[in-house]
């Protein structure tokens, strides 16, 4: 399945997957660093993104789908083991696919699928309020988000450092999340899923947690890199639940090591 992707750079493939809600624009403010160093392709989930390419017919919602769809994509490319680096969703999508035999490496940013029932439902409670409003700004948010304070109160859940989203930005990612049409599915899901096996996986694995993160909480972390063997776990210093933004110098830094032979 061909998803709508950009890819540039030289080097090493490495495939950067965002979260729920998401869209491949969000891992711009790392780009410049790591297409310096790798080929970089970054997606857009089945569903997702600010043009959405639909799953096909009869897919079922939840992380199995998404794992095949993208390795799918991966074959459309003919990207047999890239090096693979996700955010939340986009983790554990990363980390299925190791199991898979489909990674070189794995840099999974603050990685879905290691709560608790307790923190899974408080998860789903959060994200359910983000795209309520994200539906109810969207259609003002060029004008909204304008304000410094209105980021602020619109973005804190997700990053450290709101003001650090641009307007245009801001805005254009109210739009995606507001217009995806496989979200209230895909939540259900994944919220009521969980990783497993992850002694499955042989390559090397950097787990990333988020210092501020204010979705999947940051004692989720031991937690990932004890159910992976070998995994590496790193702090994400200052940083929110998509830190890109909030440090790209500290992210993209982490995604190169990880992404090394």
């Amino acid at each position: 399945m061909l998803l709508n992707y950009d890819r540039a750079g030289r080097g090493e493939p490495l495939v950067l997957i965002h979260g729920l809600g998401g869209r491949r624009q969000v891992w711009e403010p790392v780009l410049d660093q790591l297409t310096a160093e790798r080929e970089v392709v970054t997606l857009d989930l089945p569903g997702f993104g600010d043009a959405p390419i639909p799953p096909p017919a009869g897919t079922s919602a939840g992380i199995e789908s998404l794992t095949r769809l993208v390795s799918d994509f991966l074959d459309e490319l003919a990207l047999e083991r890239p090096h693979l680096a996700g955010n939340s969703l986009g983790g554990w999508i990363s980390l299925e696919l190791a199991k898979r035999g489909r990674a070189r490496s794995v840099t999974a940013l603050s990685p879905a699928g290691f709560y608790t029932s307790r923190e899974a439902r408080f998860t789903r409670a959060s994200l359910r309020l983000a795209v309520r409003v994200a539906r109810l700004l969207a259609p003002r948010a060029d004008r909204l988000l304008v304000s410094p304070l209105a980021r602020t109160l619109v973005f804190s859940q997700f990053v450290a450092h709101p003001r650090r989203i641009s307007p245009a930005d801001a805005a254009a990612s109210i739009r995606a999340l507001a217009g995806v049409p496989w979200f209230d599915e895909t939540l259900l899901a994944v919220t009521h899923d969980s990783f497993h096996a992850g002694g499955l996986i042989s390559v090397p694995v950097t787990i990333a947690w988020a210092e501020k993160d204010r979705v999947l909480l940051p004692r989720q972390a031991r937690r990932a890199a004890h159910a992976i063997p070998g995994a590496r776990l790193v702090t994400l210093q200052h940083c929110g639940h998509v830190p890109m933004s909030d440090d790209p110098d500290q992210v993209a830094r982490v995604l190169l090591e990880g992404s090394s032979d």
